[in-house]
Formats: C-alpha cells, sequence, structure tokens
C-alpha cells in the first residue's frame, strides 16, 4: 500500500490534527490542566541515524525512530512503518493514536509507533533485512524493545517477514529472555504469531462498519437502510488494510465495492467489483488499470469522488483535506486508516451530515490481535489447546442424547459442525468481534446520552478519560 497522493498536507500538520482533536475533547472532561497535559504529551522519542551496507557494498546512511507516547500502562504498543515521509511528528501523532485506540478498546498497552526513512518499496530483500535487524539493535541498545517494554507490530511498508527478523535480532541479543518472542506482534505463524493477524484490521474494520449500520436511527438520518448488505462501497488503498475491509464487506456483509484507489489512480464499476479478481489484476499488471469491465480513473482523488454510500480510506493521512471535502459523496466515511480526513475537512464533512466512523476506534482491530498474540507468546500455549478437545466431547455427548430423545440422527456433515470444537482463529474472530462491538456501542452510548458532537469527539473523551483515571488510581496525581 502506498501514498495515493503526492500533495499531501506537512506532517506538522497531523499532529497537530491529533492535538487540536484531543484539546476539544479534553474541555469536556473534569480532570485538572497538569493531569491533562501528561496524558497529551509524548513521553519518550529515540531518533537515530545509522549505518547500512547496499547489496554494491556501498553505505547507506538511515534516519529512523520510535516514540513512546504513554507510560500509564506497559508495555507500550504500535507498528513500524517504512516510507520516504516518515518524520518525529508523524510518529509521535501516530504514537498518540496509538494510545487512545488502545484505551477506547480496553487493550492494557500505552501507545507507541516507530519509522523508518525509506522508501519500501525500492529496496532489496537483502538491503530490507540487514536494516531491520540494525534498527532492532538500536532500539535494544536504548532499552526501547522487550515483552514488558515496547512491542512493535507491522505497519506500512512491513509485514510478517519483518517481525520475524525483528523477534530473531532480539532474541539473539537478549540473553536469558524467557518469552523473545513476545516482543513483537504479527509474527508468521511459523515463529510464534498467531491465526487472522494479517486480516484483523480489515476485519475490524467491517465489524466497526457493521456495527454502526445496525443503529436505525443513526443510519435513518443520514438516508441509509440498517446493515451493509447492497450498500455501495468505495475503498482507497489496496494495500492489507484495505484488501481485508474490502474482502469482509463484499464476502460478509453483502456489500458492492463500486470502486478502489491505488498510486496511479482508480477503477469504478457501478454493478461492483470483485475484490479478489482485482488483488489479482494488480499483483499480476503492477497497475490496478485496465481490470476487465472496470472504467479506469486518472486519479486517486476522483475515486474519493465518486457516489457511494460508504467510502472507506485505507492508505494513510491527510487524504481528504478542505481541497476535496466539499466534493465527497459518500454519506459513511469509515476512517480504516489513520488520520485520512484532517480536521478543516473533518468540519466540512459533519457539516455537510456525513457520518464519520473515526480511526481512533475504526482500526483498533490490528492491536486487539496483537494483544491476543502477545498473550500467546507470554503463556506459551495456543488458544484452544486445552479446551477445544474437551468442547468436542462435551459437544458430542451432549448430541447423542439430544438424538436419543428426539429419536433422529444427523447427516455426518451436521454432525461435524455441531461437535467441533473451536481452534485457535474462532477465538480470534469472536473476541475481535465482540471487542469491536462493544467498543463502538460504548462510544455511541456516551454520544447520545452526553449530547457530545459527534463519534470522533466522544472516542477521545472516553480515551482521555480511561488514561487520566489509570494515572490517578497509580497515586501520581492527587
Amino acid at each position: 500500500m502506498q501514498s495515493l497522493d503526492t500533495r499531501l498536507l506537512p506532517r506538522s500538520q497531523f499532529l497537530t490534527a491529533v492535538s487540536q482533536y484531543f484539546d476539544h475533547a479534553a474541555r469536556i472532561t473534569d480532570h485538572p490542566p497538569g493531569l491533562l497535559e501528561q496524558v497529551k504529551c509524548c513521553n519518550s522519542v529515540y531518533r537515530m541515524r545509522f549505518p547500512v551496507k547496499r547489496d554494491d557494498g556501498s553505505i547507506e546512511v538511515v534516519e529512523a525512530y520510535r516514540a513512546e507516547h504513554s507510560h500509564h500502562r506497559t508495555p507500550t504498543k504500535g507498528g513500524i512503518r517504512f516510507s520516504l515521509n516518515v518524520s518525529q511528528d508523524e510518529v509521535i501523532a501516530l504514537a498518540a493514536l496509538m494510545t487512545y485506540k488502545c484505551a477506547i478498546v480496553g487493550v492494557p498497552f500505552g501507545g507507541a509507533k516507530g519509522g523508518v526513512r525509506i522508501d519500501p518499496h525500492s529496496i532489496s530483500d537483502g538491503f530490507r533485512e540487514r536494516l531491520v535487524r540494525r534498527y532492532t539493535t538500536e532500539l535494544v541498545k536504548k532499552n526501547f524493545i522487550g515483552p514488558s517494554i515496547d512491542v512493535p507490530a507491522p505497519d506500512y511498508g512491513t509485514g510478517e517477514r519483518e517481525m520475524a527478523w525483528i523477534a530473531d535480532t532480539y532474541s539473539m541479543l537478549v540473553q536469558n529472555e524467557l518469552h523473545p518472542y513476545a516482543c513483537v506482534t504479527g509474527k508468521p505463524l511459523s515463529l510464534h504469531g498467531i491465526p487472522g493477524r494479517r486480516e484483523a484490521t480489515g476485519l475490524g474494520v467491517y465489524y466497526g462498519i457493521r456495527e454502526a449500520m445496525s443503529h436505525a436511527d443513526d443510519m435513518e438520518a443520514i438516508g441509509l437502510s440498517t446493515g451493509t448488505q447492497g450498500k455501495r462501497v468505495v475503498i482507497q488503498g489496496l494495500g492489507n488494510v484495505g484488501y481485508h475491509s474490502a474482502k469482509f464487506l463484499q464476502e460478509q456483509g453483502g456489500a458492492v465495492i463500486v470502486g478502489i484507489a491505488e498510486k496511479e489512480g482508480g477503477i469504478a464499476n457501478p454493478d461492483g467489483l470483485d475484490v479478489e479478481a482485482v488483488s489479482r489484476h494488480l499483483k499480476g499488471t503492477g497497475s490496478i488499470h485496465n481490470f476487465p469491465g472496470a472504467d479506469n480513473i486518472a486519479t486517486p482523488r476522483e475515486v474519493l469522488e465518486l457516489d457511494c454510500d460508504i467510502l472507506v480510506p485505507a492508505a494513510l493521512e491527510n487524504q481528504i483535506t478542505a481541497d476535496n471535502a466539499e466534493r465527497i459523496r459518500a454519506k459513511i466515511v469509515a476512517e480504516a486508516a489513520n488520520g485520512p480526513v484532517t480536521n478543516d475537512a473533518d468540519e466540512i464533512l459533519r457539516r455537510r451530515g456525513v457520518f464519520i466512523i473515526p480511526d481512533v476506534y475504526l482500526n483498533a482491530g490490528g492491536v486487539t490481535v496483537s494483544y491476543f498474540e502477545w498473550l500467546k507468546n507470554l503463556s506459551h500455549v495456543s488458544f484452544g489447546r486445552m479446551s477445544s478437545k474437551h468442547e468436542e466431547v462435551t459437544n458430542r455427548n451432549l448430541l447423542a442424547a439430544i438424538e436419543k430423545l428426539t429419536l433422529r440422527s444427523l447427516e455426518p456433515a451436521e454432525r461435524r459442525l455441531i461437535i467441533t470444537g473451536p481452534q485457535e482463529i474462532d477465538y480470534v474472530f469472536s473476541s475481535l468481534a465482540d471487542t469491536m462491538s462493544y467498543s463502538y456501542n460504548r462510544i455511541r452510548d456516551s454520544w447520545k446520552s452526553k449530547g457530545l458532537p459527534d463519534l470522533r469527539t466522544t472516542a477521545f473523551y472516553l480515551a482521555i478519560d480511561r488514561v487520566a483515571r489509570t494515572y490517578l488510581s497509580l497515586g501520581i496525581f492527587p
């Protein structure tokens, strides 16, 4: 997934926007200014520059960062992104969002974020591995990584392979660590990862949209019926988050994907696009354009402005700005990316009656499942290993009793469906669905009962209050 618009706003404006959202919500709380300042500020930032050998033997000096926003809970948690747009302001803003995101979904982490200023698409595999291992070494040297300190995860430009290199490097450098693989999440299954982590953020987006659209009065206010079935959806970005958001909206939600944007432009078909087929086309040709049956669209911004019911920006921050907010025709903007809507654009969209599902809640699926992976690595046992077979035996005995009472025997396929105990991925998906549902309704209930202006302000209000109360319980503030 790459940046979809080269005319992005300065990254400092992203940090400013996060600060403005915080300030707006903080005014509603009854916490003292000093406590609010502690909740808002970034506790630690590590800026580093280190040499990495290129394939031809020459040296490139790489700039990188790791920000730990809040230590009200430890470890801190947040992804590592590779991008030429990485800056100190960006990682601080993203780390702050992670703090609030974790608080909203009840995951006991402080927020963190890492970034390496490099183009992830122009480096070789060998250079990438050397870079990741050196970055991990730098984090170890300054105590910025560890199962109880700071736990990274994938983000833009990184994935399972990079997380495996981090885990391996950490385990070699830190001797006598009981839980070395808990130092990072998003690892491959073969290296103590957890099933469902790859699709977790996109699946969480789907669960969040589904929950938001289950409330008839909210949907009636914007002229939509409840549910995602038949709703027209535009997806911006077909990376990991965008692809899985579109996939689950289409396959489980019955939505119609009418437009997809990528870095070079986009495609549209009012009758719907097959997400899997589009993904294969993109991988095979290197471009989203010229997909059979679809119309090419010259620029990504034009795709954002297509007529649809739900717009899912799943790329990078600052994609909907004051320049194009008036032309957005979606009735719902579901923020799958971090900070895709600027502060000015947010005001314009809300004034126009657009229903915004904020990023600080909606893309929390990744950190939620990362939490499950971290717990699995600490306990050294997979979910369901000690209960799945027991549940299967219980189900078999119960079914036998029912068949005896009813004098009816089920077909073998029906028996297997009922008897089979849950697997680890079943626990992951059901727990993620429950987390997204509970968290949304907690936000919505506060939004309605307290008369707050919108879901974003309410989400920030709840996050600030939860972090502040943690500090109070620690006795740091009187």
